[in-house]
């Protein structure tokens, strides 16, 4: 561990911007690396060792091997009882990269799509500042996680004994925007992203020759009425002032233009931003697609897998996440107006055991997240640094 160095206020923004500006240049080389090196969910074994290895290096306590692939990066300094977890997801994504870049994935079929190369390394990079420069007094907790991508990885590390293992007064995320302006940053107090459900529903008729559709229970008239109606649970069962959403993203069913098929399969996702909301989705889909199916005689087998909750941001923590922004970088680089995302995330289960908030940080103009054509802003890898810096030093300050 690094030698404590004096404890001082946090409106020496230029020390840390410096300092970070120093080195920053091995970080980018970083993570390009770890974008040429992607690995999916709960396989992030290279990024994991490279993680702990740096980490152990600039003196962190480092637990490796939670939720599998999972580093906790543990620094204490001072005689404060106060901690702070911070969190980067590692994980990439099942997609093909298109971007033609130097540095793609060499690794087939696995790119880093949604920017957590560039997450890890903007707190590899804050976790090096704050080891041998940072001024704070208590213990600063450092979560890399894996399997952020439908992995459920917080969840399971949470169920591994993150939070007993690691005490944190507080825990706070960060996720880059693309296309809101390079290095702008945005939070949300409460609702900040959806939560997510995944819906397959079979529908079950009579199959038979298209030139006798009366022989026939027509599953796919069924499912087009299913589909249909699915659109009224929102716009009828949902107080208009809410957010719902359901789409019905895959339909399959029969091969042949003149034959009826014997069943068709729906695959939809529900989100909403209020547990209640969540809840009347999760009741009145089946419902719906269960009586539609019986009008035509046909039957509708519907499972539900629910995924993340919503993304809800704690008050006190998101006006400290706000007011670190402002003073950091100025309020005209601090979006008042940023609006909630319907995308989720699963630092919501973090959330529901720890008060704290997700933060976004624009990413410029490009591609949009899980996108072939996607790449993260290297831009805004300092001052994403420099904020993480600001937010430990501000939380762990000394008591006057």
């Amino acid at each position: 561990m690094g030698a404590a160095l004096p404890l001082v206020g946090a409106d020496d923004v230029a020390r840390v911007e410096e300092g970070i500006a120093a080195f920053i240049g091995e970080f980018k080389a970083l993570r390009q690396d770890l974008h040429r090196h992607p690995e999916l969910s709960f396989q992030e074994h290279r990024t994991a060792a490279i993680v702990a290895e740096r980490l152990t290096a600039w003196g962190y306590e480092v637990t490796p091997g939670i939720a599998g692939t999972g580093v906790v990066g543990r620094l204490k300094r001072g005689h404060s009882g106060k901690s702070l977890g911070i969190r980067a997801d590692m994980d990439a994504l099942p997609i093909t990269e298109a971007t033609g870049l130097p540095y793609a994935s060499e690794n087939a079929g696995v790119m880093h799509a949604c920017g957590h190369d560039g997450h890890t390394t903007v707190l590899l990079a804050a976790a090096r500042f704050l080891a041998e420069s940072g001024r704070f007094d208590g213990t600063l907790n450092l979560i890399f996680q894996p399997a952020e991508e439908n992995g459920g990885g917080a969840n399971r590390m949470i169920a591994e004994g993150l939070f007993e293992r690691f005490p944190c007064d507080a825990v706070f995320g960060l996720h880059n925007w693309p296309c809101v302006g390079e290095g702008h940053f945005g939070c949300v107090t409460g609702p900040a992203m959806a939560s997510v459900d995944q819906i397959t529903i079979t529908v079950r008729g009579k199959g038979g020759h298209g030139a006798v559709p009366h022989e026939t229970v027509d599953p796919v008239v069924a499912s087009a009425h299913i589909i249909t109606a699915l659109q009224t649970v929102v716009s009828r069962n949902v107080d208009p002032l809410d957010m719902g959403v359901v789409t019905v993203g895959s339909v399959h069913g029969g091969a042949a233009p003149n034959v009826v098929p014997e069943s068709v399969e729906l695959k939809l996702t529900a989100r909403a931003f209020k547990p209640e909301v969540r809840e009347v989705l999760r009741a009145r889909i089946p419902a719906v697609a269960r009586a539609q199916a019986e009008s035509f005689g046909a039957t509708a087998e519907v499972q539900y897998r629910p995924g993340y909750p919503a993304v809800l941001n704690h008050d006190a923590e998101t006006a400290l996440a706000r007011s670190v922004a402002v003073d950091t970088f100025g309020a005209a680089r601090v979006d008042a107006g940023f609006r909630p995302r319907t995308a989720s995330e699963d630092f919501a289960f973090m959330l529901l055991k720890r008060p704290g908030s997700y933060v976004f940080v624009g990413n410029g103009d490009g591609a949009s997240l899980h996108s072939p054509y996607y790449d993260f802003n290297d831009a805004i890898l300092a001052p994403s640094a420099t904020y993480w810096v600001r937010l430990a030093e501000r939380f762990l300050a000394p008591s006057v």
